[in-house]
């Protein structure tokens, strides 16, 4: 008879954690030139003026290739704890405490790993990378690099200094990957019927639930970056600086870099899905051929 093959093992937290650090250093490696577009057009009225597509041609023009990849140091050092507190998150939550399966508690459990990344990682991720951003962009910059940054700011501003616009950030986080996780199941579900390549489902579907995300949740990510930049003294804090961008720029304000946002997210999204699935898909079937 031919030899029965084993189901998957079941994946815990710690491991979901450590296959969702790798997915992160992975993504944001393809990613980032989207990343830095997104956040010159929201600090620069100028630059989002120009659009997406002129802002590359710019900077590939002035700083050659690696211009697109400024503050990317920022971004690859949290990118790993970043994606291991999110999964490890999200699985704990889902393994055990909102175990019945049901939208709201998907919603729950992302909204979860979304406000745990973003007090732990995010928030002083995003500050340091639009704050070097914005110094790599000025007439002296005054960083030499990432650890220079990390230690100047830290000495200037204490350690509240990496956590300006924490409540903006939280907004963003636990709104994202509360509506990210509940559409990439619901358009996968769908998607398994159609498409036999779990993979492409995986990708499909990350796409879709980047895209959902984004446009949902755009204002709350150019209130964070205004208020992580090197003007951030100009806000008193969320209300002040929403109120700013509308009686400057209205509703469209909000919106600023929304277009290399959609790229990057999409491609964020679909990536790190279809990445982290599919390695714990083999390392489940590999645990249990091992058992």
């Amino acid at each position: 008879m031919p030899e029965e093959k084993k189901a998957p093992a079941k994946v815990g937290p710690l491991l979901s954690a450590a296959i969702g650090g790798i997915t992160g250093a992975i993504e944001i490696s393809c990613t980032y030139p989207t990343e830095y577009t997104k956040t010159v057009m929201q600090l620069y009225k100028d630059k989002n003026a120009m659009g997406a597509v002129n802002v590359i041609k710019d900077t590939y023009r002035t700083s050659g290739f690696f211009g697109l990849y400024k503050g990317y140091s920022a971004l690859l050092m949290f990118s790993v704890p970043k994606n291991y507190v999110r999964f490890g998150t999200y699985t704990y939550v889902q393994n055990n405490i909102l175990t019945e399966k049901s939208k709201l508690n998907n919603f729950m459990c992302g909204l979860s790993a979304g406000a745990a990344e973003a007090l732990l990682v995010v928030t002083p991720q995003e500050t340091l990378k639009t704050k070097l951003i914005h110094d790599k962009l000025s007439a002296e910059p005054k960083y030499r690099n990432v650890f220079h940054g990390i230690y100047s700011i830290v000495g200037q501003h204490g350690a509240g200094g990496i956590y300006k616009g924490v409540l903006a950030t939280l907004l963003k986080q636990s709104t994202n990957q509360g509506v990210r996780f509940v559409v990439f199941e619901d358009t996968k579900n769908t998607l398994t019927n159609y498409i036999p390549y779990k993979v492409v489902v995986d990708l499909c579907s990350g796409a879709f639930a980047g895209f959902c995300s984004t446009m949902f949740n755009n204002p709350v990510d150019v209130v964070k970056t205004k208020m992580q930049g090197l003007e951030a003294s100009k806000y008193t804090g969320f209300a002040d600086c929403f109120k700013q961008i509308y009686a400057k720029q209205g509703v469209w304000g909000f919106y600023m870099g929304v277009g290399p946002r959609v790229v990057r997210v999409v491609m964020d999204v679909a990536l790190t899905f279809a990445i982290f699935h599919q390695l714990k898909r083999s390392v489940a079937e590999f645990i249990a051929n091992r058992l």
